[in-house]
């Protein structure tokens, strides 16, 4: 199947929007804070400076207030976005919410929808996904989900510990995944279940020490005890938890790609930058060998994973399975915009290292991506066996 490498008209035009306004209204905010929102003043004020350039919510139905844009016309937008670290942010197309929207759009009632996606869309509130435990429980095998629900009158009991819940801090509600049947380990049995904030059963234990800080609400423990729900806080069908987890992770592992994508390419406009400046050993930074062999390599890297990044978003705009195209652009990504980043701070040597630039924040930053939504040791097991089955269904055939 070909790939069309190009946006349509209405999304070019928001790509280039959104990179002016990323570049004049969100850097300045980004330098004075560091690359960190730390507090619910600097998401305001992002916010509605996005909703006056029109370029606020690109990915929601325009039923809900956004532009509705396929994956692939996304991509382009998010990555310019993405050219600042609270870009995503500011348009309102930040993990978890994003994510969230998306499965909402695809699985939430019609009351589900105005209740939790309609101020989830107009940035009046935030969210997070709660899946994930502490060891033995879910983590990268979803299956091993220990978070149980158990029917009781009127609704449901939870109980459960979570851990590493992006934005939990300050988030309206949870889309909280636990188990209906089965045991831990078994494929099937889970539940989404909708708990909102205020649910006394729902407490925040701690904020994560991480390596990152650019996710707003941090990364945070949640305890689940005697949390009580009522029968409408059911997203989806009872025991399809699993099956609706994948409607989110597909294009969350890919809009995550088109985010990153967009530091690389910042760390490379740095790194370019320095090199055509600087001056040693009787030439440019940029004519020495070394230094072109890097930017070359970063280009190389850039590239390919907006290559990869468009597959994904072609088979998962198609409708068709996009967990193999989605594995391995997550995978190659995540990696890449390490090896940019890296490269980027090499080639601008103290400066790189220093608080002057940016890139020491960018590298903290873009490390634990090769964990978040997969660790590449988990997605390459998957992209090999779905290989070697093929291998085999041809073989038989």
């Amino acid at each position: 199947m070909a790939v069309d490498l190009t946006p349509g008209p209405f999304a070019a035009e928001l790509a280039e929007r959104t990179a002016r306004f990323v570049r004049r209204t969100v850097l300045p905010i980004e330098e004075r804070h560091r690359g960190v929102p730390s507090s619910e003043a600097i998401r305001l004020e992002l916010q509605q400076a996005a909703r006056e350039a029109g370029v606020f919510a690109p990915h929601v139905a325009t039923e809900f207030g956004g532009h509705g844009l396929d994956m692939r016309d996304r991509a382009f937008v998010f990555e310019e976005a993405g050219y600042s670290l609270l870009g995503p942010l500011a348009l309102n197309i930040a993990a978890p919410d994003e994510g969230n929207m998306h499965m909402l759009e695809a699985i939430a009632t019609p009351e589900q929808k105005e209740r939790y996606l309609r101020p989830l869309a107009t940035g009046d509130v935030r969210s997070c996904f709660a899946m994930t435990e502490p060891a033995p429980g879910a983590g990268s095998d979803a299956g091993a989900l220990t978070t149980r629900a158990e029917r009781v009158p009127g609704g449901w009991r939870i109980e459960g510990h979570k851990w590493f819940i992006t934005g939990a801090d300050g988030a309206a509600f949870a889309i909280v995944m636990a188990r209906t049947s089965g045991a831990p380990g078994d494929a099937g049995g889970a539940t989404m279940f909708l708990v909102e904030a205020s649910n006394p059963g729902m407490k925040v234990v701690r904020h994560i020490d991480t390596l990152d800080e650019s996710l707003f609400g941090g990364h945070v423990e949640l305890l689940l005890d005697g949390c009580l729900v009522s029968d409408d806080a059911v997203l989806g069908e009872v025991d399809e938890g699993f099956r609706y987890a994948r409607v989110r992770l597909g294009p969350a592992r890919t809009t995550h790609c088109m985010r990153w994508l967009g530091i690389a390419r910042r760390a490379q406009d740095i790194a370019v930058a320095r090199a055509t400046g600087r001056e040693l050993f009787g030439s440019r930074l940029a004519d020495l060998g070394m230094a072109q062999a890097m930017i070359a390599d970063n280009e190389i890297d850039i590239a390919a994973a907006h290559g990869l990044i468009l597959q994904a978003c072609a088979d998962l705009d198609q409708g068709g399975s996009a967990a193999h195209s989605t594995s391995i652009a997550k995978t190659f990504c995540a990696e890449a915009v390490w090896r940019v980043v890296d490269r980027s701070l090499q080639i601008c040597g103290s400066l790189g290292v220093s608080g002057d630039a940016l890139l020491g924040r960018f590298l903290r930053e873009v490390r634990p991506f090769r964990i978040y939504d997969g660790p590449s040791e988990t997605h390459r097991w998957a992209i090999a066996r779905r290989v070697v089955r093929r291998h085999e269904a041809a073989t038989a055939r």
